[in-house]
């Protein structure tokens, strides 16, 4: 068995999109997942499956969704060493002592092509917000608040084609516990 994390995009948002985590969780389960696990209302599950493909299991969950709420709704899925790798090397925690309530990050479906990424970087700086790509993950460091940022996931899914998710630090930090109770 493998463990991973699903994270989607826009349910229970402003009143759209409403899945209770309680009905979520069962249709996981439904889905043969094992040992699942909801974190807050914005759709974070944690579960164990048999080792799989992460496209694969983004389009099999997104697909279940698409037919139990009738909602199309982005999917990303991480597995247990990548979430905690993404955890692990938030460039704005190493020689920095930034607020981590200003810390976010945003979850791509997969990683972005090279030259979008250095088209994007060409196109300036966002200050006072800072963004590092890595892989399969943007960190942002947005000091007067991520709703008040243009480094939103409507921006980087434009500028580099990819699905893209967005949650603070806390969360990242929870999720990680989810996927490894011993951490």
């Amino acid at each position: 068995m493998k463990t991973y994390v699903a994270i989607l995009r826009g349910i229970n948002v402003s009143g759209r999109n409403l899945i209770k985590m309680t009905e979520l969780k069962k249709m996981f389960e439904d889905l043969h997942f094992e040992n699942v696990k909801t974190y807050i209302q914005s759709g974070n599950v944690a579960f164990s499956t048999k080792p799989e493909n992460d496209k694969a299991l983004q389009e099999r969950i997104h697909n279940a969704i698409q037919k139990t709420f009738s909602f199309d709704v982005p999917v990303i899925v991480l597995d247990e060493m990548e979430l905690t790798r993404i955890q692990q090397h938030n460039p704005f925690l190493k020689n920095r002592s930034e607020d981590v309530l200003k810390l976010h990050v945003t979850f791509l479906g997969e990683e972005p092509e090279k030259v979008l990424v250095d088209k994007l970087k060409e196109t300036g700086e966002f200050l006072p917000d800072e963004w590092s790509v890595e892989g399969k993950a943007i960190y942002l460091f947005c000091p007067t608040g991520y709703g008040n940022t243009k480094l939103n996931n409507n921006f980087f899914e434009k500028k580099l084609k990819v699905t893209a998710t967005t949650r603070n630090w806390k969360t990242v930090n929870e999720l990680v516990r989810m996927v490894t109770p011993d951490a």
